[in-house]
């Protein structure tokens, strides 16, 4: 009998050190909870199609493109460069293209596929605001044709 009350007070003396234990973790003040916030990969793409260079670099965290550069050089015609922001959407990248060409800044929407190691670049009917900004009329009728397929290249620094 004596070692049946013994295992009891036992039992009971570890279900109620568990119970503080269980509190004390509850009880945590959330701003002491660690959180590792993960960095933004840096990812580039470059196609060469005849005498034309397109170029991308991509700084996306989780489905957010943080930030972006893109370039169009087309041979015998005005380069077009500026800035990418958008989101990840599956495998498609949506993203307001900011650029400078022929000394007129502007924004048109671009959409790019992912297909394994590389991004395909989408067309569809577009629309302008009049206030400088194309944006696709319906992102649902995008065609990724390959026609411009930018492959991943290691970054230069």
């Amino acid at each position: 009998m004596k070692k049946v009350i013994l295992l009891g007070i036992v039992f009971m003396s570890i279900l109620v050190s568990c119970k503080k234990e269980k509190e004390k973790e509850d009880a945590m003040d959330p701003s002491e909870k660690i959180v590792v916030e993960q960095p933004a990969a840096k990812e580039c793409y470059n196609a060469i199609i005849k005498k034309d260079t397109i170029s991308m670099v991509l700084n996306i965290k989780g489905d957010q493109l943080t930030s972006g550069k893109l370039s169009y050089n087309f041979y015998e015609k005005d380069k077009s460069e500026g800035e990418l922001v958008g989101e990840l959407k599956g495998d498609t990248l949506f993203a307001e293209y900011t650029f400078m060409s022929e000394g007129v800044s502007s924004v048109r929407q671009v959409a790019f596929l992912k297909k394994g190691d590389a991004y395909v670049e989408g067309f569809g009917d577009v629309v302008d605001d009049n206030k400088g900004k194309v944006t696709f009329k319906d992102r649902k009728q995008l065609k990724f044709e390959g026609n411009i397929v930018l492959s991943k290249v290691d970054c230069k620094l």
